[in-house]
């Protein structure tokens, strides 16, 4: 038995970095990029290294140049994770496991380091692999927080739902993690909106930046857990910024969102210590009238665009500082 399955790059539209903090998100997926596991049957149970998971390097130099891309740990963890939490949540609920073995690998082309969610791409396509190759059934609306799981319990990684919700969901989801709700039932509100609802979208990522989360949002967890009232305030405002652009997109006006984008942005801006790097390239994507923001946590950008002139203008102004421009295949 053969099983190969994907999960897909995606952008953070409007709301983030509320996800983490009871807000709300719109997210869309990206189908130009993707991570991609192969599960097939073994006499004993295998996980295979990546080029990414290697410890043998041609010089010291190619030893730092890897850590600086792919950082000090690689795929095989995340694997190694998903299939323990897999093997739990299945136990727990009473879900049978056949006895045979198996073989997981993995590749990814997803940009490493620039948010848009490689790491929960590659949990995202494990647990669809292993659901297939059990014959097991999860819903759909738990796949996201049992993927996050596994960073936030398995491997302590700080993570929110919003990129598991819409690599597991895909197109474009409107997102409301209201408190009630995910302490509730342990997710958030999903809306599925028609992916035509949206005006002309870009997506650019550095090639060279490698500065990725903010050193984790500027300690925005502590700062919320204290309560700062600069900190929780901002989370209500990029909640609100995600329900205006849903409502927008709703009644046919997504055309008018990219202000609402730069809003997004411009508090981040405000709050939080931003590298130059990544400020750079918002504002040369804003000089050529197009609005920005941050798809992740730094690196990527996303913003909207009028025509195929301004595309070529974003690609022409970008492209010389190492930022690599696409239309993102959503369908």
């Amino acid at each position: 038995m053969l099983v190969s399955t994907k999960a897909y790059a995606r952008a953070g539209l409007v709301g983030n970095p509320s996800d983490g903090y009871f807000g709300k998100t719109i997210s869309f997926i990206i189908r130009n990029y993707c991570a991609n596991v192969t599960l097939f049957e073994t006499p004993e149970l295998t996980i295979e290294p990546n080029e990414r998971d290697h410890s043998v390097f041609g010089s010291i130099d190619a030893l730092a140049r890897d850590v600086r891309q792919f950082g000090y740990y690689g795929g095989i963890r995340l694997l190694k994770a998903s299939v323990k939490r897999f093997y739990e949540y299945c136990t727990k609920n009473n879900l049978p496991l056949h006895g045979r073995n198996f073989t997981l690998r993995y590749t990814s082309n997803i940009p490493p380091q620039v948010g848009m969610a490689g790491s929960s791409a590659i949990i995202t396509a494990c647990w669809r692999a292993l659901i297939e190759f059990y014959g097991v059934e999860i819903p759909k609306h738990l796949l996201p927080s049992l993927v996050l799981s596994v960073e936030n319990d398995e491997l302590k990684i700080p993570a929110g739902l919003q990129d598991r919700v819409i690599q597991g969901y895909e197109g474009v989801v409107f997102m409301d993690f209201n408190r009630a709700s995910v302490e509730k039932l342990g997710h958030g509100i999903y809306e599925e909106l028609d992916p035509a609802l949206l005006p002309n979208v870009y997506v650019a990522f550095t090639t060279r930046l490698s500065e990725g989360t903010e050193v984790f949002h500027n300690d925005i967890r502590g700062r919320w857990n204290r309560g700062e009232r600069e900190i929780v305030s901002a989370m209500y405002q990029w909640a609100n910024l995600a329900q205006r652009v849903r409502d927008m997109l709703i009644e046919g006006r997504g055309k008018e969102i990219g202000p609402l984008l730069n809003e997004n942005f411009d508090l981040r801006r405000r709050l939080f210590k931003l590298s130059k790097g990544n400020i750079d390239m918002v504002e040369a994507a804003r000089d050529c009238g197009a609005s920005a923001k941050f798809t992740g946590s730094g690196g990527a950008i996303v913003g909207t665009y009028d025509d195929d002139a301004m595309f070529e203008k974003l690609k022409a102004t970008l492209e010389p500082l190492s930022v690599v421009v696409i239309k993102p295949q959503i369908l």
